[in-house]
């Protein structure tokens, strides 16, 4: 028997070479070439012979823009994530850490669509009898559903063509293999060429399909970073084992918003949907403590109330300790800069504490102005106002930059029976917002003076 040619593949492009090197020639990145098994000369003729059929050139203008159609999952906080639903034809990737309730979710969801649509459900880590026992401790609907336990690729492709559902979920990409390829699953080569074809399945047939994507130990996921790049939506399934909260998070999304937030709570029957999510994100103190500050967070079209907590004493060491839990570690360093330029408030010898309550990761720079409202309570151990929300972009020059969709944050604020907020001026609202007192700041040292005759 023939020994198979080995080549080298790019976990990051895909690129491959014939001999392995520190350096990808292709991207240029380092320790990116594992070991893989070249492709058949067969299938590459195949994938030549169908990238000719071309349907020739045509105008931009002569291409009918229409809306493409969304079809509701039943669960209202997945359909916020997809952008309003499922798309025909479209592909999802969603990936998250063991156990986080991936497979659960998708069985909800198809459960609900099964209903009205052909779903189908393709398992190649458990077999059919570990699914019905889950849909029955979760007390699913599941009659509608079919399932098939199989990882091969061709299999699945032609069952899929026979029985033509309208959903498919693939649980996970990384166990299929195709018969094309001498590789092991979960290679950077079964893993390609499978989410190639099934790709090329659901555009050509109108069928949604839904992978599941295992994460490395860093958080992201596994397999090649083109993976991300064929598929039309990339989903992150967020949380901590120890807490029953999840979230799901877009991070691509051709058919929708991208940064979009679902929130689940995982009970005895499964995941229910949050239909309060501020309230996961506040602390309830019985009377108000200082280095607490309450602020609006944007996640994608949802505003968020999140409190952000602070801790600031004396340092021990000769180097002050600067631990950021949910927001960026470098960004507090320059606040705190800014702090003592600009407000004279200084934190040289103080160990700084920041926290985010609830897990929730905050990218934005709208939260600079409530960070540093806290580390001023918590360093003169005077509280705020657990009434008071804050927001605004705090600049290197002490300046207080406006944030956008200022109105709905305090919409948002106003609803959840807060009275008072401290924003930037151009964020000030033109007309009175029922119940809340917005007071318009231009720079930092303006706001402390606010704290201060408050």
């Amino acid at each position: 028997m023939a020994k198979a040619k080995t080549i080298y593949v790019c976990t990051e492009c895909g690129g491959q070479t014939p001999k392995w090197q520190g350096q990808c020639p292709s991207c240029m990145a380092w320790n990116t070439l594992v070991e893989s098994i070249a492709e058949t000369t067969g299938s590459s003729q195949n994938r030549y012979a169908a990238l000719t059929q071309s349907s020739g050139l045509q105008k931009l203008a002569d291409v009918e823009a229409t809306d493409v159609p969304r079809h509701p999952t039943g669960i209202q906080e997945f359909d916020r994530v997809l952008g309003g639903g499922l798309v025909p034809g479209g592909v999802v990737l969603i990936g998250g850490d063991p156990g986080i309730g991936k497979s659960t979710l998708l069985l909800q969801t198809l459960c609900h669509v099964g209903k009205v649509r052909k779903a189908i459900y393709v398992s190649g880590e458990e077999s059919a009898q570990q699914i019905a026992m889950r849909a029955k401790r979760l007390g699913l609907d599941a009659g509608p559903v079919e399932l098939l336990a199989e990882i091969g690729l061709e299999k699945i492709l032609t069952i899929l063509q026979q029985h033509k559902p309208e959903v498919a979920v693939i649980d996970s990409i990384q166990t299929l293999y195709s018969e094309a390829l001498q590789s092991a699953p979960g290679s950077v080569a079964q893993v390609r060429e499978c989410s190639a074809q099934l790709t090329r399945f659901a555009k050509q047939l109108g069928v949604t399909i839904i992978l599941v994507g295992h994460v490395t130990k860093e958080g992201s996921l596994a397999g090649p970073r083109v993976l991300e790049h064929i598929v039309d939506t990339v989903l992150y399934f967020e949380g901590d084992q120890n807490s029953s909260f999840r979230l799901v998070r877009a991070f691509k999304n051709r058919f929708g918003a991208v940064n979009e937030l679902g929130v689940f709570a995982m009970t005895e029957k499964g995941l229910r949907e949050v239909s309060n999510p501020s309230a996961l994100f506040l602390s309830h103190h019985a009377e108000q403590v200082a280095g607490s500050c309450i602020t609006v967070t944007q996640e994608g079209t949802r505003p968020l109330l999140v409190e952000v907590q602070a801790l600031v004493d004396e340092a021990h060491a000769p180097n002050p300790k600067r631990l950021c839990v949910g927001l960026e570690q470098n960004r507090l360093a320059m606040l705190l800069a800014v702090l003592h330029r600009h407000a004279g408030v200084a934190c040289f010898d103080q160990d700084v504490f920041i926290n985010a309550v609830g897990g929730v990761r905050i990218s934005e720079p709208a939260v600079d102005l409530a960070v540093l409202l806290a580390i001023v309570s918590s360093l003169k151990n005077k509280p705020l106002d657990n009434k008071l929300v804050v927001f605004g972009e705090v600049g290197l020059a002490g300046e207080v930059r406006p944030v956008q969709r200022g109105q709905e944050r305090l919409r948002e604020a106003a609803k959840l029976g807060f009275t008072h907020a401290i924003v930037p001026k151009s964020n000030l609202p033109k007309q009175a917002i029922s119940g809340l007192e917005v007071k318009g700041v231009e720079r930092l040292e303006q706001a402390l003076q606010l704290l201060r005759n408050g």
